[in-house]
């Protein structure tokens, strides 16, 4: 009866130690704080990147300027579509002042199709500024290039960490992805006061030595691993040990992210207007959406036949809608265009109000923007480069 006591008491002390061990556990696992987490991705982050790390054009030579060009390139377009533009941008425009000299259509010619055109003009803008301020030297300091126009606080951290060395964060949405889920941080990453916050974190804990991959690092992860469409692949993460949300199962909750605003629909009918085997187009007005670029004759609703002809000055006697063209939809930030087409056969004198073009001058002169280029037809195969 006692050794059954015994025994018994045994088990129980078992049991109480177990558990004893599991409550530790978990309380050490909950007094890791965010800094905590972040300190511990340093060693495994840097060995992922150095070995992992996609060869890309703008790492070959990280040179400010070439930093500084891929990175607004990178800005809402994926990389593989950004290489060729970075290429040829780079054999036409190789430093600050072939930028700050350049053609305004001509730099918007070689834009052409990368979107959000405004990023170009303010890289223009900063260039000019550059020459005037710096001599054509991009400042090293993130202070300064901040002050630039079209330069945030993420690309000012880009050039200034991977280019020069200088220990500043440089944060994405990537880079707020992978710290959100690191931390198990339910804050909301569209908002400006979190990604200081985020900003500020990473700042106390980057490695002096190695700014430049420990930044592009935390990108890189952000883009092929914790990505941000889909499931993460948690079990090729170098950060999996640290990371709270996978660590939880919240990686489906994590980041949290407010709701963009519903996109207003406008409704357009566009034509190709031929004339003499050549095509009408018109230029844009310098100010709002797609500012001073080329576009195809376009109008707002969806007028026909003869109305549509008056809509653009035509004379209905020498003008004939010949085709319905496809209809099409084009996304932008805040505006989806909902077009209807067609196609304008004009014979006799050439109409006033268009630029008539030949495929060799589209391809070359006019830059037209992509929201367009859906009505580009076998015959024609003029916009594309």
């Amino acid at each position: 009866m006692a050794m059954c006591d015994i025994r018994r008491k045994s088990d129980v002390m078992e049991g109480i130690t177990a558990g004893l061990y599991d409550r530790i556990q978990v309380l050490a696992e909950d007094s890791f704080t965010a800094e905590d987490r972040l300190r511990a991705m340093e060693k495994p982050l840097l060995a992922w990147y150095k070995e992992h790390a996609r060869v890309l054009p703008w790492r070959e030579n990280p040179q400010a300027y070439r930093v500084w060009i891929s990175e607004i390139m990178l800005q809402q377009t994926r990389v593989e579509a950004v290489k060729p533009y970075f290429e040829r941008f780079m054999k036409e425009l190789p430093a600050v002042r072939n930028l700050a000299e350049v053609e305004d259509d001509r730099l918007m010619k070689l834009w052409e199709g990368l979107g959000y055109y405004s990023r170009a003009r303010n890289l223009k803008k900063a260039a000019i500024e550059i020459m005037g301020r710096y001599g054509g030297e991009i400042p090293s300091s993130y202070e300064e290039l901040i002050k630039l126009p079209g330069i945030g606080s993420y690309t000012a951290g880009a050039v200034a960490s991977i280019a020069y060395g200088i220990p500043v964060p440089a944060v994405d949405g990537n880079v707020l992805r992978v710290v959100s889920r690191v931390t198990g941080s339910r804050e909301d990453i569209a908002k400006q006061s979190v990604k200081k916050k985020i900003e500020e974190m990473i700042g106390k804990v980057m490695p002096p030595h190695s700014v430049s991959s420990y930044n592009q690092g935390l990108i890189e992860i952000g883009a092929v691993v914790c990505v941000p469409n889909g499931e993460p692949h948690c079990k090729e993460c170098p950060l999996l040990s640290v990371c709270e949300a996978a660590e939880k199962g919240l990686t489906g909750e994590i980041p949290v992210k407010t709701g963009k605003k519903a996109r207003k629909i406008e409704e357009m009918t566009v034509c190709l207007i031929e004339w003499e085997g050549k095509y009408g187009i018109r230029k844009r007005s310098s100010q709002g959406l797609l500012a001073s670029l080329y576009e195809l004759p376009n109008t707002g609703g969806y007028p026909e036949g003869n109305e549509l002809l008056k809509g653009f000055g035509l004379d209905e006697e020498t003008a004939v809608i010949t085709e319905r063209l496809p209809d099409a939809k084009h996304i932008f930030s805040h505006v989806e265009w909902h077009m209807r087409g067609y196609r304008i056969e004009i014979s006799g004198r050439k109409p006033n109000g268009f630029i008539f073009a030949d495929k060799d001058e589209l391809k070359t002169e006019y830059p037209l923007p992509n929201a367009l280029q859906v009505y580009e037809t076998d015959k024609m195969k003029i916009m594309r480069w």
